[in-house]
C-alpha cells in the first residue's frame, strides 16, 4: 500500500545556479508491505520535471526499509527535507543504515 507523505518544487533559485530552468516536482510516499504478517515499511520518491513540451517522471523505491513506522516518518522527513531525489535514495539510506 502506498500513502501520500509529503511533496514540493524544488527551490528556483538552486536549480537556476545547475543551470536547470524547468520546474521540478519532488513526492514522498510511504509503502507498506500489506502481504506480510508483521508491518514492514519502505519509502518512494517521485521526480516530475515539466519540459517545454514534455513532463519527464523518475521514481525510486525502498521496499522492506523497517518495521517501525516512526522511522520511517523520521526517514521521509529527512529525505523531504533535503530535497533528496530518486538517484541519490538508495545512497543516503544506506549512509543512514551506517549510523
Amino acid at each position: 500500500m502506498k500513502t501520500f507523505f509529503g511533496g514540493m518544487f524544488m527551490n528556483k533559485e538552486a536549480l537556476r545556479k545547475e543551470g536547470i530552468l524547468h520546474p521540478i516536482k519532488l513526492e514522498y510516499y510511504k509503502i507498506k508491505d500489506i502481504k506480510s504478517k508483521n508491518d514492514i515499511f519502505g519509502v518512494e520518491i517521485v521526480k516530475t520535471e515539466y519540459l517545454d513540451e514534455k513532463v519527464k517522471v523518475e521514481k525510486a523505491t525502498i521496499d522492506r526499509l523497517t518495521n517501525d513506522e516512526n522511522i520511517e516518518n523520521k526517514i521521509l522527513d529527512m529525505l523531504k527535507r533535503n530535497e533528496v531525489t530518486p538517484i541519490g535514495l538508495d545512497d543516503i539510506v544506506q549512509d543512514l543504515v551506517k549510523c
